[in-house]
C-alpha cells in the first residue's frame, strides 16, 4: 500500500507541520545531501506545492574536508533533479573554540539564521530523526545534564521544526531509495574521533543487545514525558523572575523556593546579566547556589561572561 511506503510516512509528518502556514509564507529546508535531509526535502516540496508555499533549500558548506564544495554541489543538483527551483549555497568558517562538533553547529546555525532573515523565512525544517534523538538523551545522560537537556530535541522552537523525530534513519534512507535520490554518506558520521558516533555506533547496539530491543524508543519517550515537565518548570520559574529584581535578588525568596526552581531563576538572571547563553554547567551554578542554601561568609562568584554574584546584605547582587 501507498500509505505504507516511507516517503508516504514522512509526507505525513511533513503536513502536520505545515498546517498553521498559509499560502506565499517561504519555508528553508536545511539540506546537508545526506539521507535524513534529502528525505525531508523530497517530502517537503510536494506539500508545499499543495499550500503555494515557497519552499528553499539551503546546504551548508563547513569547508571541514577537502571535497566539502563538490559534495555541496552534488547535493545542490539532487534537489533540482527532486524541483527545487531555489537551493543556495552558503560557505562558512568554522572557528574552532569548544571542540569541532559545537563550534560547526554553532556556524550552522548561525549561518541558517542569517539566511532565514534575508529570506523572512515562516519555518526552517530540520533532519532530525528518531534515532538522533535517542543518540542526544543517552549523552545528556552521561554528562549528568538536567531534565531541558534530557528532555533532547524539541520538536519545535522559534522558527525551527523537525517533523523527523519519529522517523528512523533507516526510514529515511528506504525513502531516498524509494524517490531515487543519490545521497551523500558524510565520513564524519563514521568516525570514532566523535562521542555522537561512538554511541550510535557502540552504545546503543549494546544496549538494545544486553537489555533488549526498543531502547532508543524508550529514550525517545522519555524525552518527551521530561520535556512536558521541563516546560512546566520553566514556565513556574518565568512568573517567579518576573516579579524579582534580576541584579538584586532576595536571598530569602530564593531560599523558599524548591531548588528545580530557584537554580532556573539564577540562570536565568545570569544570563540577563551577561553570561553566554548556553554557557552554564550545574558547577557553575553549585557555588551560586551555596550562596543561597550554604552561606558561610563566602566570597562572589565568578561565572562566564564576566558576570560576578556576591552576597551582601541578604541579597545575591550581579553584576
Amino acid at each position: 500500500m501507498a500509505s505504507a511506503t516511507p516517503l508516504y510516512q514522512i509526507r505525513l509528518a511533513v503536513r502536520r507541520e505545515l498546517e498553521d502556514l498559509n499560502a506565499g509564507d517561504t519555508v528553508i529546508v536545511a539540506a546537508s545531501g545526506g539521507a535524513d535531509s534529502c528525505a525531508l526535502a523530497a517530502a517537503l516540496l510536494p506539500e508545499c506545492k499543495t499550500k503555494a508555499i515557497r519552499a528553499m533549500a539551503l546546504i551548508i558548506d563547513h569547508g571541514l574536508q577537502e571535497n566539502s564544495a563538490d559534495v555541496a554541489q552534488e547535493a545542490k543538483q539532487e534537489l533540482i533533479k527532486l524541483g527545487y527551483e531555489i537551493v543556495e549555497i552558503r560557505r562558512i568558517k568554522v572557528e574552532v573554540t569548544d571542540g569541532l562538533e559545537a563550534s560547526a553547529r554553532r556556524a550552522r546555525y548561525a549561518a541558517i539564521n542569517e539566511v532565514a532573515n534575508e529570506e523572512n523565512a515562516s519555518a526552517i525544517f530540520l533532519g532530525h530523526t528518531k534515532d538522533d534523538q535517542a543518540e542526544t538523551v543517552l549523552l545528556g545522560l552521561a554528562r549528568g545534564s538536567g531534565t531541558r537537556s534530557l528532555s533532547g530535541m524539541a520538536a519545535r522552537i522559534d522558527k525551527y521544526r523537525r517533523p523527523l523525530l519519529g522517523i528512523t534513519r533507516a526510514q529515511t534512507e528506504a525513502a531516498c531509495e524509494e524517490a531515487d535520490i543519490k545521497f551523500w554518506r558524510d565520513p564524519h558520521n563514521q568516525s570514532m574521533e566523535y562521542t555522537r558516533v561512538r554511541v550510535r555506533e557502540n552504545i546503543l547496539p549494546l544496549m538494545e543487545k544486553e537489555i533488549g530491543p526498543g531502547v532508543a524508543d524508550a529514550l525517545v519517550r522519555s524525552a518527551k514525558l521530561l520535556r512536558d515537565d521541563a516546560d512546566a518548570l520553566d514556565e513556574w520559574a518565568d512568573e517567579i523572575f518576573a516579579e524579582l529584581d534580576p541584579i538584586d535578588l532576595d536571598v530569602a525568596t530564593l531560599e523558599s523556593l524548591p531548588r528545580a526552581i530557584r537554580t532556573r531563576v539564577l540562570r536565568k538572571a545570569i544570563y540577563l546579566a551577561g553570561a553566554p547563553v548556553g554557557s552554564l554547567t550545574a558547577d557553575h551554578i553549585e557555588p551560586v547556589e551555596s550562596l543561597v542554601t550554604a552561606w558561610k561568609g563566602q566570597g562572589p562568584v565568578s561565572l562566564p561572561g564576566g558576570v560576578t554574584i556576591a552576597r551582601i546584605s541578604g541579597r545575591l547582587s550581579l553584576s
